[in-house]
């Protein structure tokens, strides 16, 4: 498999060269909490790869944690997150704790020895995304990445490549809706002093895609936030990133219907991806690229699960010892980024990143 570039790009159909390494053995995954992500999505498609294997989960309540495992056929249950670091058997660790737990406890788990892949934001500033970069490079055996799962779906790689072969042009404008509605006290989303709140859950993403896209980092930034007079989370955001000249703007918001899109607007061409970041698993994704002539070309992708290649590529990376798909730092920049746009909004004025 080709190492990818610092923005997570791979050659396009470039994962289908895991097919060479199947007999390989598999990566013997430790989960720490039963969050939702985890249980619904993240695990039952990590169990369907071919490089991956879920050994065990943990929760602070080992009765959840030995439910859970039932559930999901997971052979060992802890009633500790340090019980199941503790575990010789576990290779690598995949970590979908609420935002103020990602940082503290991927490093723990670098320190047990294992391998870690942790759920996005990396955390709750970019200050203390940088002290888990420097954990990491106090292990240099061990792989470290961020796990945005949009990525690595195939439509994502496309996307890059259509946009870095001329497909559209010189690309000009980035524009992305991202948006849900919950107003649920007891959600860690609304949860302001834990990293709750829109940007940090959902706006996220077009940051990282603007920046997977244009292969650059944005000169300065501007945002414009709704807090919510309850929670004190951002609850609508609209965004504007400024890659000298270029731009990616953005909406997202937590009390919104719900609804994702993104448009990728060049001189000559543009690139529509319909389902940006959710990617159904259980049917095709599309993505429509209307060229020079205004002549517009669907392009359908095979059924596939992004959490399944996410899970496949780093257990890759693991097995042949080479670099993950998103290097670490890239989770810090996205942060840099992330806090630029709360102090855009809080002094009204432009803000450099």
């Amino acid at each position: 498999m080709e190492a990818a570039d610092r923005w997570g790009r791979t050659e396009f159909g470039a994962f289908a060269a895991r097919d060479g390494i199947r007999m390989m053995t598999r990566i013997r995954w430790g989960v720490l909490s039963t969050a939702k992500i985890g249980t619904e999505k993240v695990i039952p498609a990590m169990q369907a790869g071919q490089l991956c294997e879920v050994a065990a989960i943990a929760s602070r309540s080992a009765e959840t944690a030995r439910a859970v495992a039932g559930r999901l056929g997971i052979p060992k249950s802890f009633g500790s997150y340090e019980g199941l670091l503790d575990d010789p058997d576990i290779d690598a660790v995949y970590n979908p704790l609420p935002n103020h737990m990602h940082v503290p406890w991927s490093i723990r788990a670098l320190e047990a020895g294992k391998h870690v892949l942790c759920e996005k934001p990396i955390g709750l500033s970019a200050a203390e995304g940088q002290q888990l970069v420097e954990a990491g490079r106090r292990h240099p055996s061990l792989k470290l990445m961020e796990a945005f799962m949009y990525r690595h779906h195939p439509q994502w790689q496309k996307a890059r490549q259509i946009v870095d072969e001329g497909g559209i042009g010189r690309l000009l404008s980035i524009q992305s809706a991202f948006s849900y509605f919950n107003d649920d006290a007891g959600n860690i989303r609304n949860m302001a002093d834990i990293g709750g709140g829109g940007i940090m859950d959902i706006g996220c993403y077009p940051i990282s895609l603007s920046r997977f896209v244009f292969a650059a980092e944005p000169q300065r930034v501007f945002g414009a936030i709704d807090i919510d007079p309850n929670f004190q989370t951002d609850r609508r955001a609209s965004v504007i990133l400024d890659f000298g000249g270029p731009t990616s703007s953005f909406l997202c918001s937590t009390r919104m219907a719900p609804f994702q899109r993104v448009n990728l607007f060049g001189e000559r061409g543009r690139v529509e991806i319909e389902i940006p970041f959710n990617a159904p698993p259980d049917r095709p994704c599309r993505l429509w690229h209307q060229q020079a002539d205004g002549a517009i070309e669907e392009i359908s992708f095979e059924i596939c699960n992004q959490y399944t290649i996410q899970g496949d590529l780093f257990a890759a990376a693991i097995l042949q010892d080479e670099p993950v798909p998103t290097p670490i730092d890239d989770a810090v920049a996205n942060m840099r980024v992330i806090e630029a746009v709360m102090k855009s909004a809080r002094d009204g004025c432009w803000t450099d990143v």
